[in-house]
């Protein structure tokens, strides 16, 4: 009776107009959301360096058109924390409602910030949505935890990422690969210049550096609490010993570094680096498919584990169109479109849901999916390195653009 007197109400509401944030945020009524939603157009707030990715969104967003009648715009990012710094701005001003972002692709010392600034649609919505059910939170630890922060259900998983390394099996052997960032470094005085990364904070570049300090430092238990500012210079002195050396073996010297992942990767399509990186396990298979590289490009990892991590989707306090979000994000977990993202001819973007979760037909077409010749299986993944705590990427890029910065 009260489900029933609810729908009244908002039905009402919607025909008079003024439905709003409580309507919005009613995620168990979904009815209702999906009514509201009708007609609002979804200001998806999401990385545009990828042309295959850029058109995956395009793709989910002619289907919310088609099927819901939600317009998605995506505004294309070159970094994540501005439209973080956009929120902020929005609520330094007053304006609780009617913001420019409804909906970013997220993850780590971002969603950290808005998390601690209380800039997040809530409480829990992410484990209400109806795809929740196919959700693997069980065996994924890293869909509940972002970079050591619960996520309190405040972002809906999108995909899976690995830290993986590729080569051109026709230019580098395998017998010459490195197995560590130890390794790596021996790898780069017997290869000077043929190896690089993108300039901190870009995501790909930073991931790097953790990479690193995660297998040097002496506590690796002190990574998953805040930096202490007395121990900082001693904890993070391996990394910078190592840099230290690396930098001068460099592509360029360590004077000028790629400008972002696709702009590294085109280096190494050119010839320029015989080793590259990214934090899609399948990205090698998806750029032979896109005709970016050769069929020859092998992928690889360190057996001694690689950085892995989910990424989210969350909704800011003040989003103009919660209810086109909401249903953006459940349909972004549908067995449907995390199929065609895992595709590595469309994106190879590892799926978050659980295969043993899913209905037989889909369950089928998963264990049907062709990954491609450059992406290793799930076994041969290596371990996955927890993420340090947000707090360390700050500190880390800080002090990385202090010494190494191409300006200096």
């Amino acid at each position: 009776m009260i489900r029933r007197a609810r729908q009244f109400i908002t039905a009402v509401m919607l025909a008079l107009g003024l439905a709003g944030h409580a309507a919005a945020t009613d995620v168990e009524d979904w009815n209702s959301v999906a009514a509201e939603a009708r007609g609002q157009t979804v200001y998806f707030n999401a990385w545009g360096g990828s042309e295959p990715i850029n058109a995956y969104i395009k793709w989910a967003g002619d289907q919310m058109k088609a099927r819901y009648g939600v317009t998605v715009v995506h505004v294309k990012l070159d970094d994540t924390a501005k439209a973080v710094s956009t929120v902020v701005a929005e609520k330094a001003a007053g304006k609780d409602a009617g913001g420019a972002v409804d909906l970013i692709w997220i993850n780590g010392e971002n969603f950290a910030a808005m998390k601690r600034e209380r800039l997040l649609f809530g409480p829990d919505w992410a484990t209400k949505l109806p795809n929740w059910v196919y959700v693997d939170h069980e065996t994924k630890p890293t869909i509940l935890t972002d970079f050591t922060i619960p996520t309190g259900g405040l972002e809906s998983p999108w995909g899976g990422a690995k830290l993986v390394f590729f080569h051109d099996s026709a230019r580098t052997p395998g017998g010459e690969l490195p197995d560590s960032a130890a390794g790596l470094l021996r790898w780069a005085e017997a290869n000077p210049g043929r190896f690089s990364y993108p300039q901190p904070p870009d995501f790909i570049g930073s991931s790097f550096l953790k990479q690193v300090l995660i297998e040097l430092i002496h506590d690796r238990t002190k990574l998953q609490r805040p930096v202490d500012e007395a121990s900082f210079a001693a904890d993070a002195a391996p990394l910078f010993a190592y840099l230290d050396k690396l930098t001068p073996l460099l592509w360029r010297k360590g004077k000028a570094y790629p400008q972002n992942y696709p702009d590294m990767k085109q280096k190494f399509a050119d010839g320029e680096l015989d080793i590259v990186f990214a934090f899609n396990p399948a990205e090698g298979s998806a750029a032979i498919a896109n005709g970016e590289l050769p069929d020859s490009v092998r992928s690889f990892v360190f057996s001694g584990g690689t950085l892995g991590n989910t990424h989210f989707v969350a909704i800011p306090y003040n989003a103009s169109a919660k209810a086109g979000a909401l249903l953006l994000a459940n349909f972004l977990l549908s067995p449907e479109a995390q199929l065609r993202k895992q595709d590595p001819k469309i994106w190879g973007d590892p799926t978050v849901l659980s295969l043993a979760k899913l209905p037989a037909a889909e369950r089928q077409a998963f264990g049907e999916l062709e990954l491609g010749v450059a992406t290793l299986r799930p076994d041969q993944l290596g371990p996955a390195l927890d993420e340090p705590h947000p707090d360390w990427m700050t500190r880390i890029e800080a002090e990385w653009t202090r010494r190494y910065g191409a300006a200096n």
